[in-house]
């Protein structure tokens, strides 16, 4: 089996920092990068938050913040790949355009289609109001031509079943030569966490393609993640994700859950691939 890439997410859009001890500034994501590194991890998977004091808890699409984060974190991980965010609500994507732009990342997430991004309480009331997560085709198209003038790969979010199989279209339609996918699973209005739906997953992707699982949740999304490594796919998790180990109990950090995606790799009789092994295994372009 080939052997196992693993992807650190380090930081997410919204966590406050004043409640889950996630990174904001440059030092601290890449002080976080470089633990997830030691731990196993090739990529990271790069959101970045406003600066200013007390705005920690609020995204930023400045391409000069982008830059200062990626780099930190490039000089504290020897030839890591960097991941970069995309996703917004809304027509204007001019932001995350021109992260990509600045950065001219490995890899990018795209966002493969629309969805009813809701979550409701015990007592029946909204923990936000309703909304949707809008990624028409023509918007995807957009980040896709960016992408290519930037030499990054793109990485297909898979919120849900249909948008799985999307992808394949997009690539049947031209839009695409290669495809990578990334379930995303546990949004309380998209794909469950779920061992058995993810064979399913698997079955129905096309052939000779990448992918990975991403798994929102808390100790309840380590079987599954198990059931990654056995099928082989890619394995993802970091604060963004959650905070918690399979024994119910809070992380330290990013480090900690990196670790335990190693060992659901190595228990699957896999090796963990190298930046540089992933580098060649995807496709990449040569690191900076």
């Amino acid at each position: 089996m080939n052997k196992a890439i693993l992807t650190c997410a380090l930081t997410g859009v919204l966590t406050d920092p004043k409640q889950h001890p996630v990174p904001v500034t440059p030092a601290e994501m890449a002080a976080e990068a470089r633990a997830a590194y030691d731990a196993g991890a090739s990529i990271m998977h790069v959101h970045v938050r406003q600066q200013e004091e007390g705005k920690g808890h609020l995204p930023s699409w400045d391409p000069q913040v982008m830059f200062e984060v990626s780099e930190a974190i490039r000089d504290a991980c020897p030839g890591v790949i960097i991941n970069l965010t995309t996703g917004v609500v809304g027509k204007d994507i001019s932001g995350p355009l021109a992260c990509i732009r600045r950065l001219k990342p490995e890899i990018a997430a795209c966002n493969a289609g629309s969805l009813n991004y809701l979550k409701i309480r015990s007592d029946g009331k909204w923990a936000w109001p309703p909304m949707v997560f809008d990624n028409p085709v023509a918007k995807i198209q957009e980040f896709i031509t960016v992408m290519d003038e930037c030499g990054t790969h793109p990485e297909f979010e898979c919120f849900d079943v249909g948008i799985m199989r999307s992808v394949g279209m997009f690539k049947k339609a031209g839009m695409v030569k290669d495809i990578e996918y990334n379930f995303v699973m546990g949004v309380a209005s998209g794909m469950p966490v779920d061992a058995e739906l993810l064979v399913l997953l698997e079955r129905w992707r096309e052939p000779g393609t990448f992918w990975q699982t991403t798994l929102i949740g808390r100790e309840e999304i380590w079987p599954v993640h198990q059931k990654t490594a056995d099928l082989g796919g890619m394995l993802r998790s970091g604060l963004e994700d959650t905070f918690y180990l399979p024994d119910g109990s809070r992380a330290r950090g990013n480090g900690d859950l990196i670790s335990e995606l190693a060992a659901c790799a190595r228990r699957a009789g896999r090796e963990i691939a190298s930046p540089d092994e992933a580098r060649a295994m995807l496709q990449l372009k040569p690191r900076p």
